[in-house]
């Protein structure tokens, strides 16, 4: 499993407060079968394949011009790792076990 971090900043908007076009990025990931979690800084989600990474980066950064920011700056953060099978889940468990 693939574990992707997306955050997404309007620039140019008439409003410091960003939780709308945030809203409609993670629409948009929903859109596309996927199952974001929405934290504090930035939203999460698992794949099986990093074309759909990339598909929903294009997405996510679309839908904010889309609402009228006139420049959009997203970051992405792809945790692939292949000698083991992990998720979003486990990673908490391995943290707040201490197990690393």
């Amino acid at each position: 499993m693939i574990i992707a971090e997306i955050t997404v900043v309007p620039i140019g908007t008439k409003t410091p407060s960003v939780s709308k076009y945030v809203a409609k990025a993670v629409d948009e990931l929903r859109k596309l079968g996927l199952n974001p979690e929405l934290t504090a800084m930035g939203t999460i989600f698992e794949v099986e394949d990093i074309s759909l990474i990339l598909e929903a980066f294009e997405a996510v950064h679309e839908s904010v011009f889309a609402q009228g920011a006139g420049r959009v700056v997203t970051t992405l953060t792809i945790d692939e790792r292949r000698d083991k099978e992990g998720s979003i889940k486990q990673k908490l468990r391995s943290v707040t076990s201490g197990s690393g």
